[in-house]
Parts: structure tokens; sequence; C-alpha cells
């Protein structure tokens, strides 16, 4: 018998074990996450831990992919909350607030109704995921978009018109895009409205007791704060998942090169202006020298006029060369990079 088989527990340790806790003379203590933990001592002198397992709510996404979650949704975040800044002309901004697993039926009931829950299509991969928007900032932004200032605003309870579900589209839109920009790190895929419901009970894309992993964003315009959740089902990104891991997501991000990134950040370079400066010489002097100082006066320093001048930029030494003469203009000619081991 191997010695994880020798931890099992025969029906009459069972009963032995029922009875004690009965009696009292088991010593139980609180696990970290507040679970209560038995222990019954084994015929060496240790004590055997039991923990109790919920098999409603069981974990099966890791901490690590978890992290990565986050991490992808937070570059989510900053994306979707640009592009919404930019099309409603306000401030915007978007934040990953929380993030859990949970079942799905628990993510169905702790939401609104009505709301704005929404359908997308993920392929590649199979299955749906949800985003649900809060009437709190939803509302809002239909007004900004319609032309209204927010001051007074009423927030209905009922669900969206055609009209107003024309508008929400619009939005939804851009959240998509931001959502494959943000995805493509780890797969890419195409997301897509597939519908629009109010009442999201009435929504039921995988079975009650299956697992999703919820992000909890927080939006804010203005003085108007509202919150938003993406629910992700475990059967959906259950393909991908080793990609999540934090060695896989630590890899891609030392070797993923965009190459739009990088046009962008060259063209808005190309624009930049910056301070070069040549100095000709250091010297030291008293104060009492440097009070008398007059128009005329010669300060003599100890070096040549042909050695090389170092060139800075923006304060900071580069380059190595001399000075000259170019069209009747003052130049520098570069002759080498600055090292370290320079005193020029």
């Amino acid at each position: 018998m191997t010695s994880a088989m020798s931890e099992v527990l025969n029906q009459n340790e069972v009963d032995a074990l029922l009875a004690a806790v009965d009696a009292g003379n088991v010593a139980q203590d609180e696990a970290d996450h507040g679970h209560v933990v038995t222990s019954r001592p084994k015929p060496d002198g240790s004590h055997v831990e039991i923990q109790p397992y919920d098999f409603k709510r069981p974990e099966r996404v890791s901490k690590d992919q978890i992290r990565s979650l986050e991490s992808l949704h937070d570059g989510f975040s900053r994306n979707f909350g640009a592009a919404l800044s930019g099309f409603l002309r306000t401030i915007m901004e978007v934040k990953v607030a929380n993030i859990e697993q949970m079942t799905f039926s628990e993510f169905t009931h702790s939401l609104p109704n009505p709301t704005c829950f929404n359908l997308l299509r993920c392929s590649p991969l199979d299955g749906n995921m949800c985003l649900e928007i809060s009437p709190l900032i939803i509302y809002p932004v239909i007004d900004r978009l319609l032309g209204g200032s927010n001051a007074d605003l009423f927030i209905p309870q009922r669900a969206p018109t055609a009209i107003e579900l024309r508008l929400v589209s619009k939005i939804i839109d851009r959240g998509l895009r931001a959502l494959e920009e943000a995805w493509s790190a780890v797969i890419e895929t195409q997301f897509e409205l597939e519908d629009t419901e109010s009442n999201p009970q009435l929504v039921q894309i995988v079975p009650p007791n299956e697992v999703v992993v919820v992000v909890g964003f927080e939006l804010k315009m203005g003085s108007r704060v509202g919150t938003m959740s993406l629910c992700i089902p475990y059967n959906v990104i259950e393909p991908v998942m080793e990609k999540l891991s934090s060695q896989a997501w630590g890899a891609y991000n030392r070797s993923h090169n965009d190459p739009l990134l990088r046009r962008r950040v060259a063209d808005q370079l190309d624009a930049a202006t910056v301070t070069v400066t040549s100095v000709l010489a250091e010297s030291t002097i008293k104060m009492s020298e440097l009070l008398n100082l007059q128009v005329g006066d010669v300060v003599l320093t100890e070096k040549p006029a042909s050695a090389p001048l170092t060139l800075a930029i923006e304060g900071k030494r580069k380059y190595i060369g001399h000075l000259g003469q170019f069209h009747d203009n003052r130049a520098f000619k570069v002759a080498r990079t600055y090292r370290a081991k320079d005193r020029v």
C-alpha cells in the first residue's frame, strides 16, 4: 500500500473521528481562508489535517492564472478607457476593481434587474462570455451621446429601448476591439456581440454550478460612477489556461515586439526637441576672482585649444568630437561616442 493510500480513513476511523469531534476531544483551528481544520493523531505521533472542500465551488483557476488574467485586463481597461474618452469627448476612467471565481448562478444572482447584459461570441474559443454594464453608468453615457449634461439625470428602472441599445452597441464595439487587443497576448480571437438581454436570469450559457471567472471594473465619467463585469466561463478558456501561467505571461512580455507601437513611439520622438550643449573646458577660480570678473578678462584653463570636446544631450554626455565651422555656423564634428572612462 502506498503512503498516499495509507492516509485514507476506514469506516471505524471515521466513526471514531466523528465521536471525538462531538465529545470536543479533537483540536480545531482556523485555516488561512477561514475554513475549520481538524486533525487526528497518527501512530507515529504526527497529525493529519482534514480540511473541508466545497464541491459546489471548486477552485479550478490557480492564483497565478488569476494574476495573469488581472494583468491582461489591466491593459484592456486602459485601452477601453482611452477609446471611450475619445468617443465621448470627455474623460472616462476604467480600472480593474476585483477578480474572483464563482459559480455562474452566483454571478447572475449578484446582478441587478434590469441591467445591460451582453452575450459575446469569442471565436475560435467555444462558448460565450458575458459583459454586464451597470445602468448607473450606461444611462449617463447615453445621455452624453445625446447631448445631455448629466447634471440632473434620472436613472430609469426599465430595460433599454431600441434606440438606447443602438447607442450602447457603439460602446460595446469599442470594448470588443480593446478585448481583442488584450487577449491577443494569449490567443488571436475575435469578439462579436451576439445578443443583449436586460434580465440576466434569462441567460444560461453554462450550467448554474459551472465555475466562471468574473472580472469587475469600475467606470467613472465625471461625478458618475458605475460598474462593469466580464464573466469568463472556465470551459471557454480551458484550452488556453496553460498560456495564462505566470511563466508564459512573463515570457510573452519579454519577447513581444509590437511594430505598430514602435512606429507610433518613433513618430512621436521625431517631433521631440532636445537641448545640445558642448563643454569647452572646466576650471576653478576663487570667489573673489569671480566677483571681480569684467568684460574682456581671460580665464585660463589647462585644456589645450586643440583637445577634443564633449557633446552633451539634455545634460548627459554622449559624444566626443571637435568644434568647427560649417557654412558660417559653429559646428561640432562627432568623432566617437562618449565612454564612462573618458575624462574629456
